[in-house]
């Protein structure tokens, strides 16, 4: 197979499973995109994706698949050729895999909410059998704290944002020997975005558990 087929038969593969992602994601109601809004579906060295939308893997791959012609036309070294065809196929692999499984991934977060919830309310009944009420002042006090703890990790996640837009462009102008590394720094700062917004989620999640107790008794 010449460089022009194989070029040919990835993008005759993407276009197969771009249509694939499409449907799949048309047919997501608003409940399965809720339920999965933070779920990673994807290792981060192979997608940097969360959530039950599965089209925006598209975008990368068609990246891939544009810089690997562009390697083929400029004929670089085959260590680097076979690390992008390696990398294509790992994401095709990846993709199908998980146009398979959202049934599963949306049982397992069900059932991990169901059991963080029975978690929370064993909890509550344990403060209320120990005869403790909520005390409203220690209350906000830990809610000021945590909206505070909340500021930060946006502001991280925006920066973080920023760095990975300045690096990214920086991909498309910079040396092709460089590529690699600073893809792997891509990477490297996808992970730390994803971890500051799982943070986000349960800091959100915790100033729920907190104020929820208030509204009651304000009721």
């Amino acid at each position: 197979m010449n460089t022009q087929q194989l070029i040919l038969m990835l993008k005759q593969q993407l276009a197969h499973i771009e249509q694939e992602a499409l449907q799949h994601d048309n047919q997501l109601g608003d409940h399965q995109k809720k339920t999965l809004q933070h779920v990673e579906r994807f290792n981060h060295s192979v997608f940097i994706q969360e959530g039950a939308q599965l089209s925006p893997c598209i975008v990368q791959l068609k990246k891939d698949i544009a810089q690997l012609e562009k390697q083929l036309t400029l004929n670089l070294a085959k260590s680097t050729i076979e690390l992008s065809c390696q990398r294509i196929q790992d994401r095709f692999t990846a993709l199908r895999r998980a146009l398979l499984t959202t049934g599963l991934n949306l049982k397992s977060a069900e059932q991990k909410k169901a059991s963080n919830r029975a978690r929370y309310a064993k909890k509550q009944q344990s403060v209320q059998d120990s005869g403790f009420g909520w005390i409203a002042n220690n209350i906000m006090q830990n809610s000021h704290q945590l909206y505070q703890e909340l500021s930060k990790h946006f502001d991280w996640a925006k920066k973080i944002e920023l760095k990975i837009q300045q690096m990214e462009s920086n991909l498309e102008v910079c040396h092709a020997a460089d590529k690699i590394t600073l893809q792997n720094d891509i990477l490297l700062m996808h992970r730390r975005l994803g971890k500051c917004r799982q943070a986000i989620s349960y800091i959100e999640e915790r100033i729920q558990h907190f104020e929820r107790p208030r509204q009651s008794l304000n009721r």
